[in-house]
């Protein structure tokens, strides 16, 4: 087996299932920093789910991509349908003959394990939250448990965004084998240039998906406490998703209209204008783009202290986190936040820094591909 040059480009496929969230971005800015060093790339991911949004971010990568972008019809849930989407990926690989196949999320990150794979290929995986979000005490938190632990000795690189992720992996699944990686994810150089507040900002505004593990719930229950007790804090919800009726109506249901407002899904950079505070109120995240996002532009955030979020505010900035999955905690976080709002400030300029030295877009590319270049070296 010949091991790829250091000068010779890689064949990279990456796949992931649903291309919305932080984990298509991610795979995106990866691609482009892939492409842009010179190797061939190519995307794989579902044609069912993202929509136009979904559809014009993968037509305005696709001419960069020389080894082509993919759709196929990949269900969230196991079916009888994944071995037809299995034989689609095999067929797909024996055609592009990569040196890299990477999976991205749970679901592709076994279709890119199982499928055959090139002589002296390595294969990658990413879960980026993914099957850990299930608890083990759950039916589907065991059968994705047992799809990990037969998928982790067909891996040779994981790659983790967080030690986090890294942590849960092998307390939930077990200690790799392959070559281990923890590669933070970065933003790029224009998403350190300072934002404009909306002249009509509300107090609060939230940014992202409305999912349950998002916890845009919880920061609803939040905001009617303060209002409960005669806080007059408004909130702006910018993002969409499966939860987004079930969120209409909750705030319908405390009286919230006149509090809240949803401005439907928006660019973080746009979303970030329209409050004084972002909350970021998770119930589990591993490294969430859209707390990076902020805190490179200098956005005052608070944020639940879950996951891999602790790691991008560092030990100087814990002060700026507060309990997870708690109305009560959040509401007194916020309310502390509005009533220092100076200090915020301050604290946002500080983290913007280790934003700069640690997350950026540049790091997060060459760690990547430091890790192919190590694994591709032990194959």
């Amino acid at each position: 087996m010949t091991v790829p040059s250091q000068d010779r480009p890689l064949r990279i496929v990456h796949a992931v299932r649903a291309p919305v969230g932080g984990i298509i971005r991610h795979i995106l800015d990866l691609a482009n920093g892939q492409a842009e060093r010179g190797h061939h790339v190519a995307l794989i991911t579902d044609s069912l789910t993202g929509g136009d949004r979904a559809a014009a971010a993968l037509a305005e990568i696709a001419p960069r991509m020389k080894l082509g972008v993919y759709r196929l019809a990949i269900r969230r849930e196991p079916t009888p349908a994944d071995l037809v989407v299995w034989a689609q990926f095999a067929r797909l690989i024996a055609k592009l003959m990569p040196d890299v196949l990477h999976g991205h999320g749970a679901k592709a990150g076994v279709f890119m394990r199982i499928v055959p794979r090139p002589p002296g290929s390595i294969r990658v995986y990413t879960p980026h939250g993914g099957s850990l979000h299930y608890p083990t005490s759950t039916w589907r938190g065991q059968l994705y448990s047992r799809l990990e632990r037969l998928s982790m000795n067909r891996t040779e690189l994981f790659l983790f965004e967080s030690e986090f992720a890294r942590a849960a992996y092998e307390r939930m699944i077990g200690k790799p084998d392959g070559l281990v990686r923890c590669v933070f994810n970065g933003v790029t150089a224009g998403e350190f240039d300072p934002i404009t507040r909306a002249a009509d900002s509300t107090d609060v505004c939230y940014v992202g998906e409305f999912r349950h593990i998002k916890g845009a719930d919880l920061l609803v229950d939040a905001i009617s406490r303060l209002r409960n007790h005669g806080r007059p804090v408004t909130l702006t919800l910018g993002g969409d998703g499966e939860e987004t009726e079930a969120l209409k109506a909750k705030v319908a249901r405390l009286d919230l209209g006149a509090a809240v407002r949803f401005i439907g899904h928006v660019k973080a950079r746009q979303g970030f204008a329209q409050g004084h505070l972002l909350v970021v109120p998770s119930r589990g995240d591993s490294m969430p783009y859209v707390v990076i996002e902020a805190a490179a532009a200098g956005i005052p955030m608070i944020a639940a202290n879950v996951g891999g979020i602790p790691e991008i505010f560092g030990p100087e900035h814990r002060d700026a986190l507060f309990a997870p999955n708690d109305p009560d905690a959040m509401a007194a976080a916020i309310a502390a936040a509005l009533d220092d709002l100076p200090a915020a400030r301050d604290r946002a300029k500080l983290l913007r820094e280790r934003i700069f030295l640690h997350f950026s877009q540049k790091a997060m590319v060459e760690g990547v591909l430091a890790g192919y270049r190590a694994a591709l070296a032990q194959r």
